[in-house]
């Protein structure tokens, strides 16, 4: 359980930083509505990784734990990218 608990809470901090990082840059943005769209998909980000944890498949839990890993650093590479681009 300790194992669930770190990475619940490294994602917590992670979607944090990449929020901030949103807010600032979206301050100078002329759409603010991509803002918010970059915002709420970040939102939806954790939410979906929170939950993934919070039902861990049985069977190949290592497995299982891998490919969230892969995924949300995909993810999470992708919302970099779409707040530079604001």
């Amino acid at each position: 359980m300790a194992k669930r608990k770190v990475l619940k809470k490294r994602i917590n901090y992670i979607v944090g930083e990449l929020f901030a990082e949103c807010l600032i840059n979206g301050k100078n943005c002329a759409d603010q509505a991509k803002v918010n769209d970059v915002l709420a998909d970040i939102l939806n980000t954790q939410n979906e990784f929170i939950s993934r944890i919070s039902h861990t498949q049985p069977g190949n839990v290592k497995g299982f734990y891998k490919k969230l890993i892969q995924d949300f650093n995909a993810k999470a590479n992708e919302l970099i990218d779409a707040i530079s681009k604001l």
